[in-house]
């Protein structure tokens, strides 16, 4: 069974193979106290005319700083490895909405799938669901 959520996106990878524009979205949310979380990356469901799409709203948002209060892990046990050297940062205002099967235990999306842009939440209203049982 998969859950469906929004976050905020804090950056993108370069994309690999023949893959155009962006490799995968990485997305946040907020805690309580307003600190910004790292959670994961979405690559899989954007079709090449959204990846372009969404290539051209995230160029503007760009910027040299990370956003994240902690800097998401290197490792995972799920998944490549995230270089941060191919990563390009953007100012937290992009909300999108993906599905996802479940959290792993270090806090990270597993099995996330992209379902498209979300205008109408502001992204500091981003927080994270309550655990599903």
């Amino acid at each position: 069974m998969s859950h469906r959520e929004e976050f905020v996106v804090v950056g993108w990878t370069d994309p690999t193979g023949s893959r155009p524009h962006i490799g995968s979205l990485l997305l946040g949310y907020y805690t309580e106290n307003g600190s910004l979380r790292y959670a994961g990356r979405a690559g899989t469901g954007i079709t090449v005319a959204e990846l372009k799409r969404l290539a051209r709203r995230l160029a503007p948002l760009k910027r040299a700083r990370m956003p994240l209060d902690v800097p998401p892990p290197r490792e995972s046990r799920y998944g490549t490895p995230l270089e941060l050297s191919r990563v390009h940062w953007v100012k937290p205002e992009l909300v999108v909405e993906v599905t996802y099967l479940t959290w792993t235990e270090d806090g990270l999306l597993r099995q996330v799938s992209y379902q498209g842009e979300r205008q109408d939440k502001p992204a500091r209203q981003v927080k994270r669901a309550a655990p599903h049982t």
